[in-house]
C-alpha cells in the first residue's frame, strides 16, 4: 500500500484534530440548548449528577484523589476539560483511519458515529463507571440535548476529516 504507515499516522492525526473540532462545536450546540432548557429539568439533571459535576470533571476528580491531589476549582478545571476533549479526540483518532476502511463506519456522514459515542459513552460507560447517574435519573431533555450535541460532534468530525483530505 503506497504511503502505508505514513498514511495511517496521518489519518490518526487528522482524526484527532477533527475530533477536537467536533468537541468544540458540540459544546457550542450543547450550551445553546442548555441555556434554553426548562429550569426544573436543569435542576433535576444537576441533582442527579455525581458530586454535582459533569462526567469529565468527575473522572478528573477521581484521578486527582487517587494521586492525593485536590482540583481547585472543582469545575470548570483544566483537568476536566482535558478529559472532556479526550473523549472526542481519542475516538476521532480511531475514526480518522477507519471510517473509509471499515464498511458502514462512515455511514450517515458521521451522524452514526456521533450516535454511537452518545450511546456508548453517555448512556453506557459513564453510568457504569460511576461518572454519571443511570439514564433514568436524568430528565428526557438532558438525553435529547446530549444526543443532539453528539450528532453534531459526529457530523463535524466527519466533515473536518473530509476537509483535511482535500487539502
Amino acid at each position: 500500500m503506497p504511503g502505508g504507515n505514513g498514511r495511517l499516522v496521518g489519518d490518526v492525526a487528522k482524526g484527532a484534530v477533527a475530533g477536537a473540532v467536533g468537541v468544540w462545536l458540540m459544546d457550542r450546540v450543547g450550551w445553546f440548548l442548555y441555556r434554553r432548557e426548562d429550569r426544573a429539568a436543569l435542576r433535576r439533571e444537576q441533582a442527579a449528577r455525581p458530586e454535582g459535576k459533569d462526567p469529565a470533571h468527575v473522572a478528573a476528580g477521581k484521578v486527582a484523589r487517587a494521586l492525593g491531589l485536590r482540583l481547585s476549582p472543582a469545575q470548570p478545571h483544566p483537568a476536566g476539560i482535558v478529559v472532556h476533549y479526550a473523549l472526542g479526540v481519542v475516538p476521532g483518532a480511531l475514526y480518522g483511519p477507519f471510517r473509509r476502511r471499515v464498511k458502514g463506519l462512515g455511514a450517515g456522514r458521521g451522524v452514526l458515529y456521533g450516535l454511537g459515542l452518545f450511546l456508548v459513552n453517555d448512556e453506557g460507560l459513564a453510568p457504569l463507571l460511576g461518572l454519571a447517574a443511570g439514564p433514568a435519573a436524568y430528565p428526557w431533555q438532558a438525553h435529547a440535548r446530549g444526543l443532539a450535541a453528539h450528532l453534531v460532534l459526529g457530523a463535524v468530525t466527519d466533515a473536518a476529516l473530509d476537509a483535511m483530505d482535500r487539502i
